[in-house]
């Protein structure tokens, strides 16, 4: 594997209010892109892009669920049929967690708090207790006891890792490159987000990161 410079990604990372540690995140980026063969160019330049989005720049690592009343219904709509029950639930992130993610991804009901024990974490929202309880089964972490353990760099960067290759990504990156490559990534994307939320922005890194790939030596 050609891992990617520090200056590489701080030139990835340069067009956004990012996280100031490129230096950290380069050896975590390419320690777990070892891990899961995340080995070529149009591996790396689809993981990259997607996690750098997901992350706001390697700056987010827990899933944001403080929403004003307006923001639930629009982005929660199935759930949230008035403005009452949306009001109730607003700049609440811990009761907003138990109540859309209960009796979802191996989580029990809303009054386990499952939903907020397993909320989204690392550089691609790892969430849900299934999901936690096959990251640390596979990583031999102790991140389903300890899921605040993915905040952390080293598992935030790994979590991300054994997603992408836990969900055979790595096919889809190795047909990016094809006259169908645009389609490639999206479906790619929605892998990762159904909604395929923010794709444009994930197009955008994904074009930078390969530009930047493809100018080191091999």
């Amino acid at each position: 594997m050609n891992p990617i410079t520090e200056q590489q990604l701080r030139t990835l990372l340069a067009a956004s209010d990012a996280d100031p540690r490129p230096g950290l995140w380069t050896a975590q980026l390419n320690e777990c892109m070892q891990a899961h063969d995340i080995s070529t160019p149009a591996r790396q330049s689809a993981f990259l892009a997607q996690v750098l989005h997901e992350s706001a720049g390697l700056k987010h690592l827990e899933e944001g669920l403080s929403y004003s009343a307006p923001r639930l219904r629009a982005v929660f709509g199935r759930r949230f049929t008035s403005d009452e029950q949306a009001v109730a639930y607003s700049h609440q992130p811990e009761k907003l967690a138990n109540y859309i993610y209960a009796d979802r991804m191996g989580n029990g009901n809303e009054a386990s708090g499952d939903g907020w024990k397993y909320r989204g974490r690392g550089l691609i929202q790892l969430t849900g207790r299934d999901n936690y309880a096959r990251f640390a089964a596979a990583t031999k972490t102790d991140a389903l006891a300890n899921p605040d353990l993915v905040l952390s760099p080293p598992a935030a960067a790994l979590s991300a890792a054994w997603f992408w290759s836990s969900h055979g990504l790595n096919d889809f990156a190795d047909k990016s490159s094809a006259p169908d490559g645009d389609a490639q990534f999206l479906a790619l994307t929605k892998r990762i987000n159904q909604a395929a939320d923010g794709l444009a922005s994930r197009s955008a890194l994904w074009k930078l990161a390969r530009q930047v790939l493809a100018s080191r030596p091999a």
